[in-house]
């Protein structure tokens, strides 16, 4: 939901003009300049990398960044006033188009910030909402970034000017502006609703197909992590894909599946997911939330992780905190040290030593340690409840190469009569081999292996 240029929001009908020439959400169409404001404990410049970072995904040019060392923001302005004149300065004084705070604002901090400043006041929630919108796809990826912005929208709704003043007060004095304005938030609220059902129709199909994958029994592995970790390159190397790559802030959102073999033979599926950000909106967790389920309902998490990043131990903090905010976090988790490759060896070793758990440095580009990656990942996984011995008549290879793909096959012993495969199987596998079982104990198989 794009600012057209005219006052106008996508995702709004037609003969609704929401009447704030400061649009919620904002995306120039040619680079703008921006100053970037931050408050915080012990804050400096280049704690506003990343939100520069955001800016330059949405397609603005840094300018001027403003920051302010203090406890609490300011409930009027969020900055206090010292700085709010050095913003004003710096606003002026580069001619810069607009000023991007890196939180989210209330709706009355930013009509006064705008009020003062006279440009487009942006907080961190609409610039990224803004960069969703730029990257959805599908039309599930579309509805679900079009129902954050309008929830994100509708209490900020407001009157600017003349056209929305009142004639009096109370009961039946209400002026023309305010009428339009309830118009407005009427339309959101009903289009709010068909999006909600649009998403629930779509979250079905979704579950149709992951219900499919869980009867299978194949393990399934979703791939999380910081947005630009590498997530999309790392998918690519492991399955020898095209998902989009691009070195941008939330290139990709909507979540791709694809097939894996383990170094065992054992299949797997695994799928990337939307990236994720400190300070994420809530209005994108709750949207994304059916998206969000393929981590919900993974059998590992393949957390991938940028090493070559200064704030690697807060990044993974900010994963962490998302996958405990949908209900992930007791999911087993494999850390992917990713862009290992950038760093030597001594550096390596130190941000190893920094993760807990089940952790593997490698480098999607260059393709070092994804061998050791899926040995560890292998090893994660939980092993299939019921071990079987089954022997496999020549001719029936279907059977093996279904336990090889749908199993895990400890071990194989060609005979006279066929093969004697020892496996760990799920129950819908073993519902297919029961014809094939026999009672040769582990222990026999083991003995006839030696005297061959």
């Amino acid at each position: 939901m794009s600012d057209d240029g005219r006052g106008r929001a996508r995702g709004v009908h037609q003969a609704t003009t929401l009447e704030s020439p400061l649009a919620a959400t904002w995306r120039p169409r040619v680079p703008e300049k921006a100053v970037l404001v931050g408050i915080g404990r012990g804050i400096d410049e280049s704690d506003l990398d990343e939100l520069a970072a955001l800016a330059d995904s949405a397609g603005a040019t840094t300018v001027a960044r403003v920051v302010q060392t203090r406890q609490e923001p300011n409930p009027a302005t969020f900055i206090g006033k010292g700085k709010l004149e050095d913003v004003h300065r710096a606003v002026h004084g580069t001619g810069a188009e607009a000023v991007i705070l890196d939180d989210e604002l209330s709706p009355g901090q930013l009509r006064n910030l705008e009020e003062r400043l006279k440009v487009k006041v942006i907080d961190r929630t609409a610039l990224i909402l803004d960069i969703f919108a730029l990257h959805a796809r599908s039309r599930e990826g579309k509805a679900q970034v079009e129902l954050a912005q309008l929830n994100y929208l509708l209490p900020r709704l407001r009157g600017w000017g003349e056209a929305m003043s009142r004639l009096g007060a109370g009961i039946g004095t209400r002026g023309p502006g305010e009428t339009k304005l309830e118009v407005d938030r009427q339309h959101i609220r009903r289009r709010i609703s068909k999006l909600r059902k649009d998403l629930k129709d779509l979250a079905r199909t979704r579950d149709v197909k992951r219900s499919g994958r869980e009867r299978s029994g194949v393990p399934q592995i979703a791939i999380a992590g910081y947005t630009n970790a590498g997530k999309s390159t790392l998918m690519n190397a492991l399955t020898r894909s095209d998902v989009l790559v691009a070195n941008q802030l939330f290139a990709t959102l909507d979540p791709t599946v694809r097939r894996i073999e383990l170094p065992s033979g054992r299949a797997a599926t695994i799928s990337d997911t939307v990236g994720f950000v400190s300070k994420l909106p809530h209005e994108l967790v709750e949207a994304f939330r059916s998206t969000l389920e393929e981590v919900t309902r993974a059998t590992l998490i393949l957390h991938v992780a940028d090493a070559s990043s200064p704030d690697l131990p807060s990044q993974i903090d900010a994963v962490r905190t998302v996958l405990h905010e949908i209900g992930a976090s007791r999911i087993r988790e494999v850390v992917a040290l990713n862009k290992v490759d950038l760093l030597s060896e001594h550096e390596r070793a130190r941000a190893l030593s920094r993760l807990d758990g089940a952790a593997a440095a490698v480098s999607a580009l260059t393709g070092e340690g994804l061998d050791e990656l899926m040995e560890v990942v292998e090893a994660a996984l939980p092993r299939f409840p019921v071990e079987v011995t089954l022997l496999v008549p020549y001719g029936r290879e279907e059977v093996t190469a279904m336990l090889y793909r749908d199993a895990e096959v400890v071990s194989e012993l060609a005979r006279d009569d066929g093969t004697i495969v020892q496996a760990r199987v799920g129950e819908r596998t073993l519902a297919a081999i029961q014809d094939f079982r026999i009672d040769t104990s582990p222990d026999d198989v083991e003995r006839a292996a030696d005297l061959v």
